[in-house]
């Protein structure tokens, strides 16, 4: 069996991201207790059942109504001829590394456009107004930006004809950069100096979660920290203890539970719920 059939193989196996996903997370919160970044000021278990519970939540909702979404995505493209790679022919692995990195150039983009546009910030902004940043905080959410993320990549996906052990790939290791980019462990910082060439680390994403906007509009990259410096949206790490985390705003206990992680997009600055608030400017 040569490496491509064997990835086709291994893109059906469904339950095989999940495993290696909850491995990934066990193993980085180990690592949070041993090599810990940063002190945090409001203990992890005030937050972490709350995430925890939105990330089953999550899991449970996409296994009901998008179960392997863009995998089906990309089966169904390859079944109807239909995108790029289906109509011309490519090295097969030629056509899985541009799948990775051409993904990955998009969710940079719209991980962007959910900052420009107000409505999309409401919604994103769950993930933004934790107060703290580790492992956890890249559980936290929200299922109407999961949705929006998925349809979009499911376009791109279908247009691009994107070979399914791409794909494959792709969701498998964006979900294992996510977690490590918002771990709160310690890298030495000359391996830290050589991997934030390549990939986001710790210390640089920290920065994107900082309540300063000149700072949050920064370092979007997801799987490659190189397209942040290609457009120019790059900031050096900073001293975790210089930084705020959060909005400055729902930093009060109320807002950690489940519920109201759910309804934060529908509400005010205030803290007052009003469907009309996800359109409207605070």
């Amino acid at each position: 069996m040569n490496f491509n059939a064997f990835l086709n193989q291994l893109s059906g196996q469904k339950n095989l991201p999940f495993i290696l996903l909850t491995a990934v997370f066990l193993i980085l919160a180990l690592l949070e207790t041993k090599f810990t970044g940063y002190k945090e000021k409001t203990p992890g278990l005030l937050r972490w059942p709350h995430h925890l519970l939105l990330a089953a939540f999550n899991a449970i909702l996409f296994r009901l109504i998008l179960p392997g979404f863009c995998l089906f995505i990309a089966r169904l493209a390859y079944g109807n001829g239909f995108g790029l790679f289906n109509q011309i022919r490519v090295p097969h692995t030629f056509a899985i590394i541009f799948t990775i990195i051409f993904l990955d150039w998009m969710r940079y983009y719209l991980h962007r456009v959910y900052h420009a546009i107000p409505s999309l910030w409401k919604i994103h902004r769950l993930h933004h107004t934790d107060v703290e940043v580790d492992i956890t905080t890249g559980l936290r959410f929200h299922p109407i930006e999961l949705l929006i993320t998925a349809v979009v990549e499911a376009w791109f996906i279908y247009m691009l004809g994107a070979p399914i052990a791409g794909v494959f790939l792709f969701e498998l290791w964006i979900g294992i950069s996510n977690l490590f980019n918002h771990s709160n462990i310690r890298i030495s910082p000359r391996l830290e100096k050589a991997l934030r060439w390549v990939i986001p680390t710790p210390d640089m994403h920290r920065v994107h979660h900082s309540s300063n906007p000149s700072e949050t509009n920064r370092n979007f990259g997801f799987n490659f920290s190189w397209w942040d410096r290609l457009f120019m949206t790059y900031h050096q790490p900073l001293e975790p203890g210089k930084i705020k985390f959060g909005q400055n705003i729902f930093e009060e206990m109320l807002y950690f539970r489940l519920k109201e992680l759910l309804l934060q997009p529908f509400y005010d600055k205030q803290g007052k719920f009003k469907l009309k608030n996800i359109t409207h400017p605070d």
